[in-house]
């Protein structure tokens, strides 16, 4: 498998990726201090995004597409449009550098982590502080929403992945690493289960539930930085140090492929909103896009891999893959991941049914205009906030020189 596309224009490793809702763009952060948003049409140009004043650790775009955040070593998060304008509102989301930004599923809050060790949630317009989480003892990684928005999952390098209740804001459950720390931390789309890039090299699946681990990978020979589910929710994508990606298939708990592209570690990966595509970033200052062929793929043994759905996550036993080759032996199978029912599946797609496309689409295209809207705001409210704090200063400036004007006739 080799990649489609290659984006060379960084200055520096790159440390997150990101695609938009329809695929037309893809938010890249780096070391560089910048954020380029890259056009997937071969003749429309790259964006780049000046105005962190240190390293961008991480990018993600809001569900809507229309709206960028990028969090940086500067202390800072930025809201960015993604147009050749580059308007972006600033703030001061923490006391120590950001590591992670995650807009939650509905678009109207984001999660940020850091090394000052706090998990903060704020609005995503006017980017109001709503309250922070406070239980880690050592830097955050990572914080994300699970699919629902009821939750967060976070990361931390004092060896603890932390599950919380966003509405009580309390942490529900403490999972233990007990060789390395997770760098990187996700929820499985069906949002039963999370999976942990682990600084030991490996790769474990959580059910949240039960919080029993339903799979453990020892497929990679360097730090795991960063992974990506598949939006159906059978395959995982891993990127390590060792400078591989891996492809783990969940439904058999067995490695798939192994793909070779950067030069040095590789950092980030992401797929797409839709599957369809995964891009890739690594120390080399690329930006890979690979196209996603899982559904029409054989693997090693000739076996046609089907594009099934994983809709329900069980842990039936603890499962550890460690042979890096691709073989399917049986005992490399797990029923750790099964999916649902049919009648389930059946009741999921009737109640799926029920927008129109038209419709679907005017609706999504008022959200995006919204979104524009709320941004423009809140610049605009920014810009007034400086012009009154100058104004004050003028009128200040003109009752001291008043003052002293009168001080001097009295004298």
């Amino acid at each position: 498998m080799l990649p489609e596309r290659h984006f060379k224009g960084h200055r520096d490793t790159v440390t997150s990726v990101d695609f938009s809702c329809n695929m037309k763009q893809i938010a890249t952060g780096s070391m560089d201090s910048c954020v380029m948003i890259w056009n997937m049409k071969p003749q429309m140009r790259a964006y780049r995004f000046d105005g962190h004043k240190d390293a961008v650790t991480s990018v993600h775009f809001s569900p809507s597409g229309h709206l960028v955040a990028s969090a940086s070593r500067d202390k800072t998060v930025r809201l960015w449009v993604p147009s050749m304008k580059a308007e972006s509102t600033v703030f001061r989301a923490h006391t120590a550098t950001v590591r992670s930004v995650n807009f939650s599923g509905d678009g109207q809050t984001l999660v940020t982590a850091s090394d000052d060790k706090t998990i903060k949630v704020w609005t995503v317009h006017r980017q109001k502080f709503l309250f922070s989480l406070n239980q880690h003892i050592n830097w955050v990684r990572c914080a994300k929403f699970s699919p629902d928005n009821r939750l967060i999952v976070s990361s931390s390098d004092d060896k603890t992945i932390k599950l919380w209740d966003k509405n009580s804001r309390e942490c529900i459950h403490s999972f233990y690493e007990h060789a390395g720390y997770a760098n990187y931390v996700d929820f499985h789309p069906s949002g039963t289960c999370i999976a942990a890039a682990s600084t030991d090299n490996s790769v474990k699946v959580w059910d949240i539930r039960s919080h029993k681990m339903l799979q453990h990978y020892q497929v990679h020979s360097g730090v795991v930085n960063s992974l990506s589910f598949h939006p159906a929710g059978n395959f995982l994508i891993t990127a390590s140090s060792d400078s591989t990606m891996k492809i783990l298939d969940l439904v058999e708990g067995k490695l798939l492929y192994t793909l070779h592209g950067h030069q040095g570690p590789v950092t980030c990966v992401a797929f797409s909103r839709t599957g369809e595509y995964f891009s890739s970033g690594g120390s080399d200052e690329q930006v890979m896009v690979w196209k996603s062929n899982f559904d029409c793929a054989e693997g090693s043994d000739g076996v046609r891999l089907q594009h099934k759905t994983a809709s329900s996550l069980r842990a039936n036993h603890s499962h550890t893959y460690k042979n890096p080759s691709v073989s399917s032996s049986s005992t490399h199978r797990t029923q750790g991941l099964q999916q649902q029912s049919r009648q389930e599946e059946s009741q999921s797609h009737a109640s799926d049914g029920g927008v129109p496309p038209g419709l679907a689409n005017a609706l999504e295209h008022i959200i995006g205009q919204l979104d524009i809207l709320t941004q423009t705001v809140s610049i605009l409210e920014q810009r007034l906030t400086l012009t009154e704090d100058k104004l004050k200063e003028c009128l200040e400036n003109q009752m001291e020189i008043g003052l002293h004007l009168q001080r001097r006739e009295e004298a």
